[in-house]
């Protein structure tokens, strides 16, 4: 089953294209990095998925099938939204009491517990809670619906280092646990890269990179030598981006399969999740949509002293 899927997908703001030609197929069982620049199309995408803006363009499905926004949707659909928002002059049990009026699914003994678990009072309005306890009410509200999807923008952006664990750690409980499907939208290429197992990259309102993390890693591949010899090598590879410094080249490139033989005098090093989206954002040209075969990406250079 795909959580969710779209082709043509797109949406037009006036003149403006936040989304195009968006075509994705996501398998259920990933926790997903949604990963771009800022105004790259992600929340779009998002609001899209969880039913709250319409398409201009094309057509977006959820949970094998069902249509973005209908009521069957919803139902298997949690999503928190960056501002975690929030009645702040509700307090903790109140905001229960709402959610629980609010949707069909709802699990009151589930949202309870976790709440004491993780020592917030039921008593204290939620704008007097911190920043990460505001995060993780609004996380128990989405979980306490016992989603099949759970979609996340941004909820970490505004989190100190610990809160921002402490989230984490409590998505990957529900994902262990329950088997939630997750797509995460954030910017903490670090946090992604120790939770995410597959990756969709936007950048300029279009889908540049999407697939499993581990095959994306395996059929990339960092290539060091000669800087004098980078732009004759990148002419033979499907070079994504490149990078010199003083005498030395660094080449990200993407190989046909991980048995690629390397060229004479330059060397082979795996790549990281990190290395491999900062180097598709630096390139917005270098499509390697759906997976690492095609067409030799760009080929632009980038020096350094």
């Amino acid at each position: 089953m795909n959580v969710i899927e779209t082709s043509g997908l797109g949406k037009r703001y006036r003149r403006t294209w936040a989304l195009q030609d968006c075509a994705l197929a996501v398998p259920a069982g990933h926790v997903v990095a949604l990963v771009g620049p800022n105004g790259a199309g992600e929340t779009t995408l998002l609001h899209m998925s969880v039913g709250l803006t319409a398409p201009t363009a094309g057509r977006v499905t959820v949970l094998g099938g069902e249509l973005a926004g209908s009521p069957a949707a919803l139902d298997g659909i949690a999503f928190v939204a960056q501002d975690t928002p929030l009645y702040k002059n509700l307090s903790v049990t109140d905001t229960l009491h709402l959610a629980r009026n609010l949707n069909r699914r709802w699990d009151q003994g589930h949202a309870e517990a976790r709440l004491a678990e993780l020592g917030i009072p039921l008593g204290k309005k939620a704008g007097q809670l911190s920043g990460g306890q505001q995060a993780q009410l609004a996380l128990t509200l989405a979980l306490a619906r016992r989603p099949q999807l759970l979609v996340l923008d941004e909820p970490l952006a505004m989190l100190d280092p610990l809160a921002r664990h402490d989230f984490m750690a409590a998505v990957m409980a529900a994902v262990a646990e329950d088997g939630v499907s997750v797509v995460l939208s954030s910017h903490v290429l670090a946090e992604l890269e120790r939770v995410a197992d597959y990756l969709i990259l936007l950048s300029n309102g279009r889908v540049q990179v999407a697939g499993e993390v581990d095959d994306l890693l395996a059929h990339h591949r960092v290539l060091t030598g000669p800087a004098a010899q980078a732009a004759e090598c990148s002419k033979r590879l499907a070079l994504v981006h490149a990078r010199t410094a003083q005498a030395q080249a660094h080449l990200l490139v993407r190989a046909s399969s991980p048995a690629d033989p390397v060229p004479a005098g330059w060397e082979a090093h795996p790549v990281s999740l990190e290395e491999l989206v900062l180097g598709y954002l630096r390139e917005p040209g270098a499509a390697a949509l759906p997976g690492p075969a095609g067409a030799r990406a760009g080929t632009s250079m980038e020096v350094t002293a």
